[in-house]
């Protein structure tokens, strides 16, 4: 048995010094040769028991369990639970092991934010700063007597509208990311046939395609066409999922769209035949600004949060998407949308 409550240990203590008292007069008795008188030892004991008892739990409530009473309730309402004090010291003890665990492992959560944030606000800085300083460079080039060269004035003014271009694009895509995980991001969610719906974008993107030799195909393994899911964010997931397909695959390659059905869901891969991602790489190829080949996507002209938007409106979608390549083979991404009859 667990002595733990005020009143549980001054009955021990109290039995406690009840027998230690009666030792002593059994001891006493017979260190002067007295004859041991169990009555009166008894009697003793009875009258000690409960004095010593109300001022042994007088004293424990007094000067210890009313400050563990006024930690716990503080721990209470800081956890954000019912003020009732808890009477088992056990139990006390529990609690606060797991608010020192709780606690922990926020800072720990709060530590690697605050890394998080570092890393971001790098990362923006580093982003915006490569347009502003060519934005700066072409002006300053203008303003030092080149507006009035025909022959290169046009040239810098363009240069300077794709660096501005650049800067919109970055800004619109942290605002996207913003609103979705934030909850504000609206989904109209109708149905529609998204097998169609590859063929209108392979139509559109077959210019991009054509200047790589890059071939597009449909693989419908599906029974079912239509979805329930949001058609303009679903067009931006599939637009940024070929486009890179056909920016980073190789030239002469071949991209296929395939559609298959599993259970409620329409599982939609996206592969090409391209060098592959090293799989050191896959693990945070989702991350905001994250990018294998860095001169090389910013020379595509890419932000560097295409596949981190991707993933946040598939996830919107309370759905799934992966990621699986082999090099020298090619990339694969998957992902899957409820199917609507």
């Amino acid at each position: 048995m667990q002595w733990t409550t005020p009143k549980q240990i001054a009955i021990y203590l109290t039995l406690l010094l009840c027998v230690s008292v009666s030792l002593i007069l059994v001891l006493f008795s017979l260190a002067f040769g007295y004859d041991i008188d169990w009555l009166q030892v008894v009697i003793v004991t009875s009258v000690l028991f409960f004095p010593i008892y109300f001022i042994s739990h007088f004293i424990l409530r007094k000067y210890i369990h009313e400050k563990v009473k006024v930690i716990y309730k503080s721990l209470s309402r800081h956890k954000g639970t019912s003020d009732d004090v808890e009477t088992d010291l056990n139990k006390v003890d529990e609690d606060v092991d797991r608010m020192v665990d709780e606690r922990q492992q926020e800072i720990e959560e709060l530590k690697s934010m605050e890394s998080f944030r570092r890393e971001f606000l790098g990362n923006v800085s580093h982003e915006l700063k490569t347009p502003i300083f060519n934005i700066q460079g072409y002006i300053h080039t203008l303003l030092d007597g080149a507006i009035w060269d025909e022959n290169v004035n046009m040239q810098y003014l363009e240069r300077t509208s794709k660096s501005v271009d650049r800067m919109i694009n970055i800004v619109e895509d942290l605002e996207m990311i913003s609103k979705i995980e934030s909850n504000r991001l609206d989904l109209e969610f109708s149905r529609w046939d998204i097998v169609n719906y590859v063929q209108e974008l392979f139509d559109i993107l077959e210019m991009k395609a054509k200047k790589r030799s890059v071939s597009l195909s449909i693989d419908n393994q599906s029974n079912v066409n239509f979805v329930e899911a949001d058609k303009d964010k679903i067009a931006q997931v599939l637009i940024n999922l070929i486009e890179n397909s056909i920016k980073y695959g190789k030239d002469g390659g071949h991209t296929r769209v395939l559609f298959f059905e599993m259970g409620e869901n329409i599982l939609i891969e996206v592969a090409d035949d391209g060098g592959g991602i090293p799989s050191d790489h896959l693990p945070r190829l989702f991350e905001r600004f994250y990018r294998v080949d860095k001169s090389r996507s910013r020379s595509e002209g890419g932000t560097g949060l295409g596949l981190s938007i991707v993933k946040h409106i598939i996830e919107a979608h309370r759905q799934t998407i992966n990621v699986r390549s082999t090099e020298n083979v090619g990339t694969t991404f998957s992902f899957t949308l409820k199917k609507s009859k």
